[in-house]
């Protein structure tokens, strides 16, 4: 046998091998997750929650508003009931108000949407590391941002980047709505996650909102 000839059962391992990279890599690549939170905040303040809807220009986007938003609200009362907090009636005072956003780019046009009244778009000082640092990997792919806003300072606490193809909710809404129970499973922040993002925003402090 010739010793620089790799052997033949090596050459089929090394053959499967590509084969099901080449299959694996789409797939790790085609979603991509990032949760961006204030450290300082006692999380365990929070007690309910109310979903204001999105604040978005859905024409951007191929897709259903009332179906999407059914779909979403279905999504976040899950998950934050899970972690024990409870869904305001309406005309109720809430601890928590969840927005959306959906857009086809990360790098949202705050001019195109719409009122934000009384909450920011939060896209600046410490918030801007993590949401500059997110963009869709092509034109296909779309931006939902998740944003959990404390009622009483109108400040951001909490917020989840969902980046995939979403413009069509039949097909792709389980993937996407086990991306989110994913990182839903991050909210409260753990002590560590905050130790670790307290440094990430003195690496990056950001500029004023």
């Amino acid at each position: 046998m010739n010793p620089g000839r790799p052997h033949s059962s090596n050459l089929t391992a090394l053959l499967l091998s590509i084969i099901l990279l080449s299959f694996l890599t789409p797939a790790l690549c085609f979603a991509k997750t990032a949760v961006d939170f204030n450290p300082n905040l006692d999380y365990s303040k929070y007690k309910t929650f109310a979903i204001i809807g999105g604040v978005e220009n859905l024409m951007m986007v191929q897709v259903d508003p009332q179906l999407f938003y059914d779909r979403l609200h279905q999504t976040i009362n899950r998950e934050l009931t899970k972690k024990g907090l409870r869904e305001a009636q309406p005309g109720q005072p809430a601890d928590l108000m969840v927005r959306y956003w959906v857009n086809p780019s990360s790098q949202v046009n705050v001019a195109t949407m719409g009122n934000w009244a009384p909450y920011a778009p939060y896209i600046g000082s410490y918030w801007a590391w993590t949401y500059n640092s997110i963009s869709p990997s092509n034109s296909k792919e779309d931006c939902l941002i998740i944003d959990l806003i404390d009622s009483r300072s109108k400040d951001l606490a909490w917020r989840v980047y969902l980046v995939r193809k979403i413009a069509t909710p039949d097909k792709e809404w389980k993937k996407a709505d086990d991306e989110l129970t994913k990182a839903f499973g991050s909210f409260p922040p753990s002590d560590k996650e905050k130790e670790e993002k307290i440094k990430e925003r003195d690496a990056h402090p950001g500029k004023p909102e």
